[in-house]
């Protein structure tokens, strides 16, 4: 169908809906079933080609659907495209759309849908910050950095219910990529007529499971199953409410008073309480995720590698694992966590993995001195954190670590939609608290964070000639051994440098109401509502 007939008719369409699916809710409100999620916080944005954290992830993935999606155990399935075959060559993906995806406001999903929403994250003017995620395809970072026209993105719509994405050289982990929020399509005339305002309850139009119904920032974010999604028979929660709940803490109360049915994180300090007063309750999981610290090359002393390397090497990992985590994460002396697919056996590790920590500080205050710092001569640097009794406990612990090095500590905290604006924005810090939770299981995911021309995610801005070249290399070798080998080398390089600083591996901590039905743990730590039931 026409763009332009398709725009006449969204207001008009959209207004019935919603007035027809008022009527229903209103005739059946008793009888709803309402999910209370407790989130980690407001998301900074709805528009799903700005997004970047978990936070947000949770809310899109209830709102709409991709090409693929990650079913309950998050492995990969069939979403808005039903089926799909590749090229001999493995650069050209066709897929064939389900006959009945549809918009909220009843319109059918079609190829151009997504040709429309590729198009933009990449164009410039949208301002993705995550638009690299899909470089894989032909012409996108040339489309991105406004060196081509958005026609040139290697994408197509062979008939409406025909999508086909051309890749600039193989990509084994596009069908994960495309699980992404990034990769969720917007519907086109809802964009054109409100711009930036697409995302407000009133002018959304999603074609997921859920649709907004309301946001009340510092409060609630609610959404309603959708009727006209593809599989609502499905679908039995009819209520979902996010609840931002940044302090950990509060959600665990929340939970016990039985005022929200799960909490995504927890206070570590209570995890031995929580296992003993709520037994099964509690979901403690693999995650692929690394806990880091990003280090201002700008700022003073922390331009000098050694500096870099000394701070790192005096923080006790084992210490932050086991005391201030409670155990539910692991020592980490890498970017890239164990366990992720396409890698070497055994990646590259920091040198000082298997010292003793007497051993590492006094290496470490030996270098700091040879920097020319030491108590006599002391540094302060600002500690900036999101607000968390986690990363205010982690924080504190790293800074008395840091004492004997002449190193004196402040502390900024924010909440978190502040604290990740200003780290891929502003980057007005000296030392950050950060943490990258996999979107794929590809050890890419991980390093491609360090790539000098990454602003949004580059948080110690890394700008190693070499470093890009073999991750370059890396992203055009079709053999997986190969590959492996040659991000290995680029991690290595990271980790000579250290821009940012490994400090944990995640793992997944959450509580589990026995009301809900259909949680599966999983390393994605993916929970989407539509594969969740209520029981009595």
């Amino acid at each position: 169908m026409a763009m332009s007939h398709r725009r006449m008719m969204f207001g008009t369409r959209a207004s019935a809906l919603a007035g027809a699916l008022l009527l229903a809710w209103s005739a059946g409100a008793a009888a709803q079933t309402t999910y209370v999620r407790g989130n980690d916080g407001d998301p900074e944005t709805l528009d799903q080609h700005k997004t970047s954290t978990v936070v947000e992830a949770r809310i899109l993935r209830d709102l709409y659907e991709g090409l693929v999606i990650d079913d309950a155990s998050a492995k990969v399935t069939p979403g808005v495209a039903e089926s799909w075959t590749v090229s001999d060559d493995g650069t050209v993906y066709t897929f064939t759309l389900r006959e009945d995806a549809q918009w909220s406001n009843g319109e059918p999903v079609t190829a151009d849908d997504f040709v429309y929403s590729l198009r933009r994250i990449m164009t410039p003017a949208t301002g993705a910050k995550y638009a690299n995620i899909l470089y894989p395809i032909l012409n996108a970072e040339a489309v991105n950095t406004g060196e081509t026209a958005p026609e040139e993105l290697g994408v197509k719509a062979v008939d409406d219910k025909t999508l086909e994405i051309t890749l600039a050289s193989p990509t084994p982990y596009l069908l994960e990529l495309l699980t992404h929020q990034t990769a969720l399509p917007v519907y086109p005339p809802a964009v054109e007529e409100f711009g930036a305002d697409f995302v407000s309850p009133e002018h959304i139009v999603t074609n997921g499971p859920f649709r907004l119904v309301s946001f009340a920032p510092n409060d609630r974010l609610v959404a309603e199953k959708s009727e006209t999604f593809h599989d609502a028979d499905s679908v039995k929660i009819d209520r979902v409410v996010f609840l931002p709940i940044e302090d950990r803490a509060t959600c665990v109360r929340r939970f016990e008073a039985g005022e929200v049915h799960s909490c995504h994180d927890l206070p570590s300090e209570q995890i031995a309480s929580l296992r003993e007063r709520l037994g099964d309750q509690l979901h403690i999981a693999p995650y692929l995720g690394t806990y880091y610290y990003a280090l201002n090359p700008t700022r003073g002393a922390l331009g000098d590698v050694n500096v870099r390397q000394a701070l790192s090497m005096a923080i006790d990992r084992d210490f932050l694992a086991e005391e201030i985590f409670s155990g539910t994460m692991l020592p980490a002396y890498a970017l890239v966590p164990p366990g992720i697919s396409n890698y070497v056996e055994d990646g590259p590790q920091l040198p000082y993995a298997n010292t003793s920590m007497l051993d590492r500080e006094d290496e470490a205050i030996a270098m700091m001195t040879e920097a020319g710092y030491g108590p006599d001569n002391p540094i302060t640097l600002e500690l900036a954190y999101n607000n968390s009794e986690n990363h205010r406990n982690a924080a504190t612990a790293i800074a008395d670590m840091w004492a004997p090095l002449g190193v004196n500590v402040t502390f900024n905290a924010r909440d978190l939609p502040a604290h990740y604006a200003m780290l891929r924005d502003e980057k007005n810090f000296d030392v950050a608290r950060a943490g990258w939770i996999g979107d794929y299981s590809d050890p890419q995911n991980f390093l491609f964070l360090n790539i000098s021309d990454n602003d949004g995610f580059n948080y110690g801005q890394y700008d190693n000639p070499e470093y890009d070249a073999l991750m370059d290399e890396a992203a055009s070798e079709g053999d997986l051994d190969k590959r492996a080998t040659l991000l290995a080398e680029a991690e290595a390089l990271f980790l000579r440098d250290l821009p940012q600083v490994p400090l944990l591996f995640y793992s997944s901590t959450s509580l589990v109401s026995p009301k809900v039905e259909g949680w599966v743990d999983n390393v994605r730590h993916v929970h989407p509502t539509r594969f969740l039931s209520l029981s009595e």
